[in-house]
């Protein structure tokens, strides 16, 4: 029993760890995923989920850092007694979210791990389940444990705490270090929004009370047709279908958006964004409109109310259109962020605590 306990002892600290450190990455992604959950609690229970909404940032860098420290105590037996337990109210927790989100088809992607492995609701839910049971016998266990903090796996908890709170707050701060998202840098996309590959498809055809299934639909008019299926779904599906620019009139811009060289500056939303970032973002429109024209400035937002003055009163010389807001959260996390484009491709991205200058940005192309 007690090799069992430390195999399963690895391999929920190991998975925990995994798990915490894709989301310390990018701690914005998960406060949108549970601003997700308190959106569909408060419709479904009680309005006070709203009320946890303003601190999703904060509570999301608090789960993420305590999956990780959690799965370190448990890998250095620091105080396995206490840390067990709190794997335990953990996972129970995790579970009742995964379980409502696959059942009640809520949250279609619990960001488990994060943007880099999407999993549906019902493989987060068996997911959750195998780790309830694998720390179920650690509880069961748990009287046999020690509950002492020795000098070097204190250590080695303390700095774990501090490396992801730091690299927590420097996401926050400015952008994720790896980005699993469909608009990373190097990405096309123009390529991702059409179809990855030729869909393929079944056809169920009935004849004589028998059922049939062809890869092609069948010349014989004598069967009759009762259900067609998608083969290769998830292949045949873009990877971005969200993505869209409007002007205010409503004109799309979208091919126009991913057409030639592109200088994006993304603005989420009025509130909030980083004002005191506008001065160095509107020298840098200057700076391409007078000696790089065939760059062209565009600014994306999803704030339509007072956008315009917004616009004037922190002197950005350059168009808008608006995108949803969710896209472009996905774009860059940053409100403001700096995006560059040649033909849809992106070729780099800056947050508002670093926007580049001419001379940076024409290095990209």
């Amino acid at each position: 029993m007690k090799f069992l306990n430390k195999i399963i002892s690895f391999f929920v600290g190991a998975l925990f760890i995994f798990s915490g450190v894709i989301k310390i990455n990018d701690p914005m992604g998960t406060a949108i995923k549970l601003e997700e959950y308190f959106e569909v609690f408060a419709a479904d229970f009680a309005p006070f989920f709203h009320w946890f909404i303003p601190i999703s940032v904060p509570l999301a860098v608090f789960l993420c850092v305590l999956e990780v420290v959690l799965g370190i105590a448990l890998l250095v037996n620091f105080k396995k007694r206490l840390t067990v337990k709190l794997l335990a109210v953990l996972i129970v927790f995790f579970t009742f979210l995964t379980f409502y989100s696959a059942y009640f088809d809520k949250v279609t992607d619990c960001g488990c791990f994060g943007d880099a492995i999407p999993l549906t609701p019902w493989q987060s839910f068996t997911k959750d389940v195998i780790l309830c049971v694998l720390i179920g016998i650690l509880l069961f266990q748990n009287k046999k444990f020690g509950n002492e903090a020795s000098k070097p796996a204190l250590l080695v908890t303390v700095v774990g705490t501090l490396a992801s709170l730091a690299i927590a707050l420097y996401a926050l701060a400015y952008i994720p270090i790896l980005d699993f998202r469909d608009y990373k840098v190097g990405n096309n996309i123009g390529e991702l929004m059409q179809p990855q590959a030729a869909c393929k498809y079944e056809y169920i055809m009935e004849k004589d009370g028998q059922e049939y299934t062809f890869d092609a639909y069948p010349s014989d008019k004598s069967y009759t047709f009762k259900e067609m299926n998608v083969l290769n779904e998830k292949e045949c599906m873009p990877k971005i279908v969200d993505y869209n620019v409007s002007n205010e009139e409503g004109d799309d811009f979208t091919e126009e958006s991913i057409s030639g060289k592109k200088l994006f500056i993304i603005v989420h939303k009025v509130d909030g964004t980083a004002k005191d970032s506008y001065p160095a973002i509107s020298k840098l429109i200057e700076d391409v409109n007078q000696n790089y024209p065939d760059i062209e400035p565009m600014i994306l937002t999803s704030d339509g109310s007072n956008f315009d003055a917004f616009r004037h009163e922190v002197q950005l010389a350059a168009p808008y259109y608006y995108s949803d807001a969710t896209v472009l959260k996905a774009v860059i996390r940053s409100n403001p962020g700096v995006l560059l484009l040649e033909d849809g491709v992106v070729k780099g991205k800056w947050a508002h605590r670093n926007v580049p200058d001419t001379e940076e940005l024409i290095n990209k192309l």
